[in-house]
């Protein structure tokens, strides 16, 4: 019994010596970065992942062909389109569903200066602890301090695009149709507000993927203080 310990201790030992010197070089890639470093670092990585993803959710379709990020009806609406289509009766619906995804699309280009802004308020030291985190460590971070912000200051291009986009006229009409016209104002504003933070979601999703993909593919740290930090 005393045998098997010993020599599990010794392959413990093994294992641990075998690591010890690529987390001891890892640490030592950190402690040669400077606290500049890691914060341009972190702006760098976070503001070219803003701009993949806005520029991504800004092209045609770029959120109704994606279910991941596909903006669905909200409360009643849905509840009504579910229902109806069931008996083939949904066109309405549908087509004010439609509209507000092509909505969605319209404002990625305000969300992508909302997102730089943001990005240059990291502090140092947060960017330290953002490079030593998770795969997301640093989208996490951007959507924890600016996404009720961002929603806020994203709502008066969302309710221009939804304008632009017929959404509010294709709304009217479908809730005539189904008897609940006279819901039309609150509603308005639901749409609004679940347009815009559903908008957002989308973003911070492709954010995200954009942080993984630098972090995991040498090819992406497309920058000197990219391949520096994640290298």
């Amino acid at each position: 019994m005393q045998n098997r310990f010993a020599r599990r201790a010794l392959l413990v030992a093994l294992a641990v010596s075998a690591a010890a010197p690529a987390l001891a070089q890892q640490q030592q890639i950190l402690d040669s970065l400077t606290q500049a470093d890691a914060s341009r670092g972190i702006r760098d990585a976070l503001g070219l992942a803003a701009m993949s993803a806005t520029t991504r959710l800004g092209q045609p379709n770029g959120f109704w062909n994606d279910g991941r990020v596909r903006i669905p009806l909200p409360g009643l609406l849905g509840q009504s389109q579910r229902t109806l289509a069931g008996f083939g009766m949904s066109g309405p619906l549908d087509e004010l569903q439609e509209s507000l995804n092509r909505a969605a699309e319209r404002t990625m280009p305000e969300a992508a200066g909302l997102f730089t802004n943001a990005v240059r308020t990291i502090t140092i030291a947060d960017a330290i602890e953002i490079v030593r985190g998770g795969n997301d460590s640093a989208t996490r971070y951007l959507r924890g301090r600016t996404e009720t912000r961002l929603t806020t200051l994203l709502k008066p291009p969302m309710t221009e695009a939804l304008t632009a986009s017929g959404a509010f006229t294709l709304m009217r009409a479908a809730l005539r149709e189904v008897g609940l016209a006279s819901m039309t104002r609150d509603l308005r504003t639901e749409v609004i507000n679940f347009s815009t933070t559903k908008a957002i979601e989308g973003a911070f999703f492709f954010i995200a993927e954009e942080e993984r993909a630098i972090r995991r593919d040498p090819a992406r740290r497309t920058t000197d203080i990219l391949r520096r930090v994640f290298g």
